[in-house]
């Protein structure tokens, strides 16, 4: 577990960091010139190792958990990163998803962390399934299901509150807790998808919107072929994309850069990959050169310090 949370946030991160400057790229011009290490400017404009809003929004929740956990403590977290450029890599923020913008504004007008959230079915981008990642480690001894399911839905409801996104969480914060246990990726993938079909059994979930998992939950996703995994921002593309990039690949660099090469939703797609691949392959599998040129790494370091402290027995 030690080197879980390190692995885990950094593989966020340095995922994020790759994808930034080429995102919105089709992917059939990044077959033809495929990004394999950061690269600067471009679509952002920003400096080489430069993160987004999938990574400040990882660390806000990081830095909650470590000290303890309170909603609402958690999305005023998100108000000042909006606000005041806090967990940005630069001081201010230049990349913020719709859905999430709507609720953080809700919440600076003194709303509740627990009505923040929209919840219709438009509002079903990847904009919490980016972030969700610290919960994994918060949550990895919780032998409840129910509580389990509550924790992530609130968190996931602060800007996401579609059964569709809180869902997306749940599976892969599942996943992780069984790649944090040290199963293999096999085994953490069967686990996972016979914990969730029981979870789903004893609840009354809308069986439509479950059977929109069916590629996830009942086959296994890395049997697809590359042209059947879109990549856009729709969070089921990235709970689908990240997933088959991590099951078809040896090593965090080449998880984390098949996510990238997808193409469209780069950052995003390579953030949520990178999360569970850092994890699996460890801190010490990031190639050197990624982690030295991240912006901030200190800071992110001694983060993952606090937090696997507080978590960590």
């Amino acid at each position: 577990m030690k080197d879980s949370v390190k692995g885990g946030i950094f593989g966020v991160c340095i995922g994020d960091a790759l994808g930034v400057p080429v995102e919105f790229k089709k992917r059939e011009d990044l077959m033809k010139s495929p990004v394999v290490g950061y690269l600067e400017y471009m679509s952002w404009n920003q400096p080489r190792g430069t993160w987004s809003d999938d990574s400040s929004l990882t660390l806000c929740l990081a830095e909650e958990l470590s000290n303890g956990y309170d909603l609402e403590r958690i999305a005023q977290s998100f108000v000042k990163w909006n606000k005041y450029g806090h967990w940005t890599a630069h001081g201010r923020l230049f990349d913020i998803g719709g859905t999430t913008r709507h609720a953080i504004a809700r919440l600076i007008k003194g709303e509740s962390a627990k009505f923040s959230g929209n919840i219709f079915e438009e509002d079903n981008g990847n904009g919490s399934l980016m972030r969700i990642l610290p919960l994994a480690f918060y949550l990895k001894d919780e032998e409840d299901e129910k509580i389990l399911y509550q924790v992530i839905k609130e968190v996931s409801a602060i800007t996401h509150g579609h059964f569709r996104s809180v869902f997306s969480c749940f599976i892969y914060v599942t996943f992780a807790i069984q790649l944090i246990k040290g199963k293999n990726k096999k085994e953490a993938y069967q686990i996972m998808q016979k914990t969730i079909l029981e979870y789903v059994e004893t609840r009354g979930f809308n069986s439509k919107e479950v059977e929109l998992f069916e590629r996830i939950l009942k086959n296994n996703i890395s049997n697809y072929a590359e042209d059947e995994i879109k990549s856009s921002g729709y969070v089921l593309h990235s709970l689908e994309a990240s997933f088959w990039c991590f099951m078809n690949s040896e090593s965090y660099s080449e998880a984390v850069l098949k996510a990238v090469n997808l193409g469209e939703d780069t950052d995003t797609t390579a953030a949520i990959t990178g999360g569970i691949a850092g994890i699996y392959y460890g801190f010490e599998n990031i190639p050197e050169k990624w982690i030295s040129e991240l912006v901030r790494k200190n800071d992110i370091e001694n983060l993952c310090i606090k937090l696997e402290s507080k978590l960590v027995k």
